[in-house]
Formats: structure tokens, C-alpha cells, sequence
């Protein structure tokens, strides 16, 4: 039983939260299950997101925000530590102006999810180092369940023609929440003399 690590004999060298908000990744497994995490988190946001702006009065905003979460979820399960940076400054950006904004930008979930995508940062870029002649097959990508096919068969297919337009819209979410933290003002508008 516990050469096939069955028995809980053997103490834990990592605790629950270190486990889930600062993992050791040694392996594709232990990435593919932290890219997983990304993936499921960013769907997650981007769902509220569009929930709470059709709710007020601003479905546009919304779906760009809804997009840019979902493809920068299924960028990350496809690894890409651009995708990965970004999802993550903007999502840190976001609260940022929420909290200036409306004093509510920070709150307890916001803060579970950073340091869950500041997680899968770190992972992908330990993951970069490795050599890349390793003899372990990459982890087997299922494809029984709706979840299997939404976060381990859609990204492969999706993020090859998509990944122009998460970048474009990376582009207009980064440079929105710039206006709105640092918002021009009109010419002529200066202090007076």
C-alpha cells in the first residue's frame, strides 16, 4: 500500500495552502494540474463578469471582459506565460480601480484568485527552465466529461485561431482600466490663469 502511495504513513512534505497557492512543480503532471486550476478560475471570472455588467446596464464592457478571462484561460491551460501575465495584471488592475473607484475592489475571492494565478506564473516559468528532453510523456488529456472537453479538448483546438484576437483584446482591457485609473483630460481643461 504505500509504495503506491495508498497509505498515509508518510507525512506530508507541503501543507494544503502551500500546496494550492505556492505548489512544487516538478513534473507535467504538477503543471497540467496547476494550468487546469488557471483555466477554471479565468471561466469563472469571466462568467461573473458578464453577470454583474448585463446586470448593470453595461453587456458590452461585460463581454470583452467575459472574453478576455475565457481566452486567457484557455491560454494559460495551453501554457502561455503571456496569457498567463496578463490575465493576472489585469485582474489585479481591475481591482486596483474597483477599489479607488467604489471602495470595494479587494475583497476575500479577489485576493483567493490572485494568488492562484500568481501561482501558475510561477509554475510556467519553473516549467520553462526544465530540459526539454524529458523521457515522461506529456499528462493524457481527457475527454469523458463536459468538464474533460471544455478545459482539457477545447483550448488545443481554440487558442491556434484565437490567440490574435485575446491579445487585441488584452490591448483594450489594459488600456481601459489605464483611462480609468489616469483619465485624460480635455485640452483647454488646465488650471486657470
Amino acid at each position: 500500500m504505500q509504495t503506491l502511495g495508498l497509505s498515509d504513513s508518510t507525512p506530508r512534505t507541503e501543507s494544503r495552502l502551500k500546496s494550492l497557492f505556492w505548489p512544487t512543480i516538478k513534473n507535467d503532471g504538477d503543471l497540467d494540474y496547476l494550468t487546469e486550476q488557471a483555466f477554471w478560475i479565468c471561466a469563472i471570472v469571466a462568467a461573473v463578469s458578464e453577470g454583474f455588467s448585463a446586470l448593470g446596464g453595461h453587456p458590452f464592457l461585460g463581454l470583452l471582459d467575459s472574453v478576455f478571462f475565457f481566452l486567457g484561460g484557455v491560454g494559460m491551460r495551453m501554457r502561455s506565460r503571456a496569457a498567463a501575465v496578463l490575465a493576472f495584471g489585469v485582474y489585479l488592475l481591475s481591482g486596483i480601480v474597483l477599489q479607488i473607484t467604489v471602495g470595494q475592489g479587494f475583497n476575500i475571492i479577489r485576493m483567493i484568485f490572485l494568488a492562484l494565478l500568481l501561482a501558475n506564473i510561477r509554475g510556467m516559468w519553473l516549467s520553462a527552465s526544465w530540459s526539454k528532453s524529458e523521457t515522461e510523456p506529456p499528462p493524457v488529456r481527457l475527454n469523458e466529461t463536459w468538464r474533460d472537453k471544455l478545459s482539457d479538448q477545447l483550448p488545443p483546438v481554440l487558442w491556434p485561431k484565437t490567440r490574435w484576437l485575446f491579445f487585441v483584446v488584452a490591448g483594450i482591457e489594459v488600456l481601459a482600466l489605464l483611462l480609468q485609473l489616469f483619465p485624460i483630460a480635455p485640452a483647454g481643461s488646465g488650471p486657470a490663469a
